[in-house]
């Protein structure tokens, strides 16, 4: 275990495991924003972060001593095997639900426990099968190694409900700059950019809930603020797109107009046409919830790059 030091403790401190992560990049500069002490965990480099200490989520022994010397006020759990097309099942289920479980043992060891616990598990837990809005109370239904290993890590975690602070977040579809192309919106935003002359998608008119990953890791650290301990909270917009719209969108947008070919090896036998998130207790929580329009979201993406330097700060 080796740690590096980049700037003067700050007054409160936040572990954040995946720190080196899309996600987690994004919510270390927003903790920061803020006057967190931010400390990153992970195998992958945390660039930005306060801190930045190696372990091993596997490495049970490693992990008790990373979180001893942090001492963490907060913890953002966002560590895990994420891509649904990751090549070995069993890596769903040894990193996203052994290692929360080894995290939450060294956490709940601690002399003085976190404040807060925030644990990232997703809207794939609702599968593909409900139609319409769906909320926290909606039955689990997970369709894929990912989405039973995020159900797997839930029921796991509340064995230690009664140890720790814990509050459970599923996140619906966001996105943002950094995102890999391996991501739809990503690889819609990377046709575009580089004004290809067609692309393949799947079904055209299917609805989903699009959010931007800079408000996603705003509602993370609002509900590490308010610390509802117990609660398991949908991250989302609250409003559906189909995959059509945010392809005229970004025709608007960039003035560019492309082929889009439907192929049907992306296109989901029996897939639900309108599947977005209830945002009403995340609302409730923390005060008042009011994301970015999508159309913004996707504006920030295509016009990122301008002549070879970045316009995000």
């Amino acid at each position: 275990m080796t740690v590096s030091t980049t700037s003067a403790a700050r007054s409160r401190r936040a572990l954040v495991t995946g720190a080196g992560g899309f996600t987690g990049h994004y919510l270390v500069q927003e903790l920061q924003a803020q006057g967190w002490e931010v400390w990153g965990l992970g195998r992958v480099p945390a660039a930005g972060a306060d801190h930045v200490i190696h372990a091993d989520l596997l490495d049970a022994a490693g992990l008790q001593a990373a979180v001893e010397q942090v001492a963490p006020d907060a913890v953002f759990h966002l560590a895990a095997i994420a891509f649904v097309g990751h090549g070995s099942p069993a890596d769903f289920y040894q990193v996203n639900v052994v290692g929360t479980r080894n995290l939450l043992q060294a956490l709940a060891s601690l002399e003085r426990p976190p404040q807060s616990v925030l644990l990232a598990s997703s809207a794939n837990v609702y599968g593909n099968v409900a139609e319409g809005m769906l909320s926290e109370s909606t039955p689990f239904n997970p369709a894929n190694d990912y989405a039973v290993s995020k159900v797997a890590m839930e029921m796991m975690a509340r064995l230690w409900q009664d140890k720790l602070p814990l509050v459970v977040v599923r996140p619906f579809n966001y996105t943002g700059v950094g995102q890999s192309t391996d991501f739809l919106v990503p690889k819609i935003v990377d046709h575009f950019r580089r004004r290809a002359t067609s692309m393949e998608l799947g079904n055209l008119q299917v609805w989903r809930d699009f959010s931007d990953v800079r408000d996603v890791v705003r509602a993370y650290r609002l509900l590490a603020d308010v610390c509802p301990a117990g609660e398991t909270v949908n991250i989302c917009s609250g409003r559906s797109h189909s995959l059509l719209e945010v392809v005229d969108m970004a025709t608007a947008i960039t003035g560019h107009e492309l082929e889009v070919r439907v192929n049907p090896a992306f296109v989901r036998a029996n897939e639900v046409r309108t599947l977005y998130g209830d945002a009403s207790r995340l609302d409730q929580l923390i005060g008042g919830w009011s994301p970015r329009e999508f159309a913004e979201t996707l504006r920030w993406m295509l016009e990122y790059y301008v002549d070879g330097s970045t316009t995000d700060e």
